[in-house]
């Protein structure tokens, strides 16, 4: 069964003027309220998703690869009632998953802020080949930068500071949050071949988060975590490299599965 008109979550989409919601076939609830460490009404709603569109847009000279929609500006940041919406297509989601960028295998194991078609249940079932060692590699450099960013050694963000955190507690906590987050995420995918969400650790990210940590604090356990997540990855049973031609043949199958069904 398709993704439903009447769904919150599709009628975000709606509102955003992006084509067809029947192209669809994977939406979800990221950012903190995915990992399980919202504090009250502070955060903005975070949509993500997968779409396969008709087969010109995907076969044709000029293939939609993916849709951005926000309800706040680029001049300032946003605030707890915004929307913002990344949709990706399926070529494009497999090709940044394949390379083991941490937001595209959330994708994959989001399921209680999710609604999916079959078609989405046809590449989860296949999960596993999107995994490997390499993707240590970008979850670890994702960390870092959360972290060379509170400490100043890198810039702010697109969007400038956080002074409610960063005022109130003296470093940026929820970049702290963030940053011990995908450390946890590293290690746990590392070992296990899986992403648990929301995050076990969710309590400990939102003391963190709530500026109950002291920088000291914070930049032990990160130190500690960073080197837990290397020793993980070094240690794991995950192939060392994803096999691009099973990712390939899946995809494939599944465009053409949702174009056959769709008729």
């Amino acid at each position: 069964m398709r993704l439903s008109v009447g769904h919150p979550l599709v009628a975000h989409v709606e509102r955003s003027g992006f084509g067809p919601v029947s192209s669809l076939i994977h939406l979800f609830v990221g950012g903190s309220e995915l990992h399980g460490a919202k504090v009250g009404a502070t955060d903005d709603l975070d949509i993500y998703g997968v779409y396969i569109a008709v087969p010109t847009d995907v076969l044709g000279l000029h293939p939609l690869k993916h849709f951005v929609w926000s309800t706040a500006s680029d001049d300032r940041r946003n605030g707890p009632d915004d929307v913002d919406l990344t949709l990706y297509s399926l070529r494009k989601w497999a090709s940044m998953a394949a390379r083991g960028n941490a937001t595209a295998l959330h994708f994959l194991f989001a399921d209680g802020t999710a609604v999916s078609s079959p078609t989405w249940m046809l590449i989860q079932r296949e999960a596993q080949i999107f995994l490997s060692k390499r993707s240590a590699i970008q979850f670890l450099g994702f960390a870092g930068n959360q972290l060379r960013r509170i400490t100043g050694e890198k810039g702010k963000g697109a969007k400038g500071t956080r002074p409610e955190y960063e005022c109130a507690y003296g470093y940026d906590t929820k970049a702290a949050m963030h940053c011990l987050r995908l450390f946890f995420e590293c290690i746990e995918l590392m070992r296990e071949g899986n992403i648990t969400l929301p995050r076990p650790e969710k309590d400990l990210l939102i003391e963190v988060r709530s500026g109950e940590w002291t920088l000291e604090k914070f930049l032990r356990e990160a130190e500690t975590l960073r080197i837990e997540a290397e020793k993980s990855a070094a240690s794991s049973t995950l192939p060392d490299e994803v096999s691009k031609e099973a990712i390939s043949v899946l995809i494939a199958n599944a465009h053409l599965s949702f174009w056959n069904e769709k008729g």
